[in-house]
């Protein structure tokens, strides 16, 4: 008789090791290495090499080229904003996976999206956390049969005839076989899994949300999908470092991968695209929580833009999300430190970043910041990721520093070096026509931008710098360094 065979599988990361360690080699957590038995009958054998090696003729595969084209039909979201994240639409076939924190939304934004969807299409909604009447209590509450469709769905859906629920199937189970044959039997347009991590294959030993399970009932889920081409969105749960739960070779196997953020002390949220294959990554959405549901938020620099009077410390950048340009308001602040060491403090851009751009200023402009706290925020709750807001932090820092403020109606792009020089940005045209599109006049640029023709059409004076000392006169209208102490 075989000697039964097991492997020990990271419930963390999903690595896999022959023996049983206290900390797994992966990703060093500790205490997260689960057994499993291997099916034998599941392995096969490989074909000898001799049987291998015996030339034939393609059984499976052809040419690239005799590969038909056929058209992309996208389905309508019910979302413009969750659209612009996934490339159009949703496509069929595909699966998107959706991941954020506990209560920030993601089960509002796909049921209003199915409902929205079910006027025009079959859907689906596998509930496998909430009872079919919890969800009918949420579905209620975010809209009854025969109204109008609620303000966050698009021109799009509200084309769509019939009711408001036409075609809208519930299903509370989290058995994966039922939920396959369930797929085969209603061959829905759309179906959305709430969650991944709840499903169980009653096959696996293994607890529902393991390592085990996700990857097995994701795959299961990916191979029907594909199979009746069924538009598949899942939702996954987020671990406290505020990572997708699970193996990474989920987000490996689904098309298109999105997080939902946002601050429980805001009501806006945050619509990501992390992986998409078949549209831009980093694309952004924004929507606003309110009593009936999530609303989009068509122009969303005016959220990200602080609307009061202008301040010493205060300066607008253009941030590039994906391919959409969005005007956001930093703000700093400089103060003498009351300890040895002062206090670097950063919401919204990294602290490294800051700490980069402190020691340029120090270095090429005179000034002693290295004695002052600096504290910068970016308003909205929005995190800026791209080195084009360089310029815009380094003028905010010193503004608050010399006590100055900024002319009205300007904004500030371009990426600083260590040696003090300004950079060129990428998209930079797209970013001065969000700027007029606004109403603003001015934008301090990298010089050698080429893009005077444009500035000239978009009604916008364009400020060109090389060096940091430059671009600071250009905006301030004073040298900053002339009292530096």
């Amino acid at each position: 008789m075989a000697k039964p065979v097991s492997f020990y599988v990271c419930s963390s990361c999903g690595a896999r090791t022959r023996q049983f360690f206290g900390r797994c080699s992966g990703c060093g957590s500790w205490n997260t290495l689960v057994e499993q038995p291997l099916n034998a009958d599941a392995r096969r054998r490989r074909p000898a090499a001799a049987e291998a090696a015996e030339p034939s003729r393609p059984r499976r595969s052809e040419s690239i080229a005799a590969v038909g084209n056929r058209p992309l039909q996208r389905l309508p979201s019910g979302y413009g904003e969750l659209d612009r994240v996934l490339g159009g639409g949703l496509v069929p076939g595909s699966l998107v996976l959706l991941g954020g924190d506990p209560g920030i939304g993601k089960s509002t934004l796909l049921l209003q999206s199915a409902r929205a969807m079910a006027e025009g299409a079959c859907v689906l909604y596998v509930s496998a956390e909430e009872s079919a009447q919890q969800v009918k209590l949420r579905w209620s509450r975010l809209g009854r049969p025969g109204d109008t469709p609620p303000p966050a769905a698009s021109s799009a859906a509200a084309a769509f005839s019939g009711s408001a629920a036409a075609d809208l199937q519930l299903l509370a189970e989290t058995d994966l076989e039922l939920v396959l044959q369930e797929l085969e039997t209603l061959r829905p347009a759309v179906a959305i899994i709430d969650s991944i991590q709840a499903l169980h294959d009653a096959e696996l030993a293994s607890a529902p949300g393991s390592v085990a399970q996700v990857r097995e009932c994701a795959a299961a889920l990916a191979r029907i999908a594909k199979r009746q081409d069924t538009a598949l969105l899942l939702v996954g749960h987020v671990t406290k470092e505020g990572m997708l739960a699970g193996p990474k070779v989920l987000e490996h196997l689904v098309d298109a991968v999105l997080t939902f953020e946002g601050d429980r002390f805001a009501s806006h949220r945050l619509l990501r695209a992390v992986k998409n294959r078949f549209g831009a990554t980093h694309e952004l959405g924004v929507f606003e929580m309110r009593d009936r549901g999530l609303a989009e938020v068509t122009n969303p620099s005016e959220l990200f833009l602080g609307g009061q009077e202008p301040s010493s410390g205060s300066a607008t950048i253009v941030a590039c999300e994906g391919t959409r340009p969005l005007l956001v308001e930093l703000q700093a602040l400089v103060s003498t430190t009351s300890y040895a060491s002062p206090r670097r403090s950063a919401t919204g851009i990294a602290v490294n970043r800051l700490h980069q751009i402190l020691a340029v200023l120090e270095k090429h402009l005179g000034l002693p910041l290295s004695r002052f706290d600096c504290y910068l925020a970016v308003a909205g709750g929005l995190e800026v990721e791209e080195p084009a807001a360089d310029l815009g932090v380094a003028a905010a820092v010193v503004a608050s520093f010399r006590d100055l403020i900024l002319p009205p109606g300007t904004v500030l792009i371009g990426e600083l070096g260590l040696g003090g020089q300004l950079r060129p940005v990428g998209q930079l045209e797209l970013r001065l026509q969000e700027s007029a599109r606004l109403g603003f006049s001015r934008a301090v640029v990298p010089r050698g931008s080429g893009l005077g023709a444009t500035a000239a059409g978009l009604d916008l004076q364009l400020l060109e710098a090389a060096t940091i000392a430059e671009a600071l006169v250009a905006a301030l209208g004073v040298n900053p360094a002339d009292e530096a102490g």
